[in-house]
């Protein structure tokens, strides 16, 4: 599936087009945020907040550029408060598509990756320095 396909933010609907109850957003998903900066030769993005299909749009976006210019992506997944599998498929997408490292996930993150077992696959770090380092 290629990229844009894999993180396409689409809702399902009825036949007429209208959002299924269970599809309708109640709440407002918590506000998320992307910082990039250079360090140490590795391009680092930093993701703070929620992120599910309504908010990883930006992030996904960093990520895919970072791959396809830099040499060693670091995502400091310290500051992401909620994820599900939007954000799970991302770090895959990513960690095909370059050299990703994650900082420091969250509690929820890490089991997250856990529970999927996501964690044998992706280069877990503890500070960004190690992941620019490594």
């Amino acid at each position: 599936m290629p990229w844009d396909e894999a993180i396409s933010l689409t809702l399902m609907s009825d036949a007429d087009g209208t959002p299924t109850p269970e599809q309708v957003i109640e709440d407002v998903p918590e506000h998320a945020s992307v910082y990039q900066y250079e360090w140490r030769g590795a391009w680092v993005v930093a993701a703070h907040g929620s992120f599910d299909m309504h908010t990883v749009g930006p992030l996904a976006d960093a990520l895919k550029a970072a791959v396809g210019r830099h040499p060693k992506v670091v995502l400091d997944a310290s500051g992401v408060t909620f994820a599900d599998s939007t954000l799970l498929n991302l770090l895959i997408l990513t960690h095909h598509a370059g050299t990703l490292r994650v900082v420091s996930p969250s509690r929820q993150v890490r089991r997250l990756c856990e529970l999927t077992g996501v964690d044998t696959i992706l280069e877990v770090r503890r500070t960004v320095d190690d992941a620019a380092d490594s």
